[in-house]
């Protein structure tokens, strides 16, 4: 049965973005999907506020009870925002390193970009524990770059199989997951204990500030990821074919590993290592708009979030009063998926 395609064009500029026509109606449900979930978060919590004043205080209308406007604001929408914020990033970035690489495998935190962010990060809270949070994102971006180098470099052959990726990624993951627990062990007792809870994944405490931090990269950063939709198209279709359709291949792919590293360094900056959301998010939106990157794109972004807020929302209800980071919540349902992933792809 063939497909139908919307497709968007300038008149003037060589821009052309072509995706499925389920694209928009499922993004609409995903949009929806996720403020409800978004609007459940912010309403949970040991001082319960009613959905509706939820809805009609984030809006900013009039609310009989004058907590609510602390509670909601200050304590618990930065935190799901972040959350949302992080999910997409991820997503984005694991997407474009699996179409980077023509991996189902490859994501940030599978090829040791994570590590690599994580270690950057970790050093700049235990080493000059008073700078502002508006450098993390910026040490993380050069930790997980060269993390990425590295592992594509070790990994390329003449091209690169799922499997050594994998392996390479893993070697690199563990060097940095090391030199991240030697940071820890000599750190402040102090310092060492914030960046513990950092390392877990946790969107816990985050605030507008840390909000302020990260958006700049994902504005950015996403727009580009879809301006590069096309371009990451010709990629998977192999680099001779990709050079013949006059794709600019090592450029392209530069430009598009930046990418995908800025995203994933950023979020791991504001929220720890959140990890199997790149890896997931993208086939969860490949079964349900395919392998077009246009498409793929935002509906991976879309679901990325969706995941996020929802672990930090089962993380803070499964155990109350305790509280599991939303990492440990993806990691137990990531790690079982990564695994069925492997099994999959065991002949290649």
């Amino acid at each position: 049965m063939s497909k139908s395609w919307l497709a968007i064009r300038h008149s003037s500029l060589p821009f052309s973005w072509r995706f499925d026509r389920r694209v928009p109606l499922l993004l609409l449900v995903l949009a929806i999907a996720t403020s409800a979930v978004i609007v459940l978060s912010v309403g949970y919590g040991e001082y319960p506020i009613p959905t509706v004043d939820v809805v009609r205080t984030i809006l900013g209308l009039n609310v009989d009870n004058p907590d609510y406007d602390f509670v909601i604001h200050t304590l618990r929408l930065p935190r799901v925002i972040v959350a949302f914020l992080v999910g997409m990033g991820l997503a984005i970035a694991g997407t474009i390193l699996q179409g980077l690489t023509r991996n189902p495998l490859a994501a940030p935190e599978i090829v040791g970009v994570e590590a690599g962010a994580g270690l950057a990060a970790v050093s700049l809270i235990v080493l000059f524990p008073s700078i502002s949070i508006l450098f993390l994102p910026i040490a993380a971006f050069g930790g997980a770059l060269i993390a990425a180098l590295l592992v594509y470099s070790l990994a390329w052959t003449g091209g690169s199989s799922p499997i050594r990726l994998i392996l390479v990624g893993v070697g690199v993951g563990a060097i940095a997951a090391a030199l991240t627990s030697l940071m820890i062990t000599f750190g402040n007792i102090y310092d060492v204990s914030q960046a513990l809870v950092w390392l877990a994944g946790s969107v816990y405490g985050r605030t507008w500030e840390h909000i302020q931090a990260l958006l700049p990269w994902l504005v950015i950063f996403v727009p580009l990821s879809l301006l590069c939709a096309r371009e990451l198209n010709l990629l998977n279709l192999g680099d001779e074919i990709a050079r013949g359709l006059g794709s600019r291949v090592e450029w392209q792919r530069g430009f598009l590993l930046v990418i995908s590293v800025a995203l994933a360094g950023a979020s791991v900056a504001t929220a720890g290592t959140i990890g199997f959301v790149g890896l997931m998010s993208p086939h969860l939106a490949r079964q349900l708009v395919g392998t077009s990157h246009e498409g793929l794109i935002p509906t991976a972004a879309l679901v990325g979030g969706l995941i996020v807020v929802l672990a930090d929302l089962l993380g803070r209800s499964l155990f109350a009063p305790i509280e599991l980071p939303c990492g440990v919540v993806t990691a137990a349902v990531g790690a079982p998926y990564f695994l069925y992933l492997l099994y999959l792809n065991r002949n290649q």
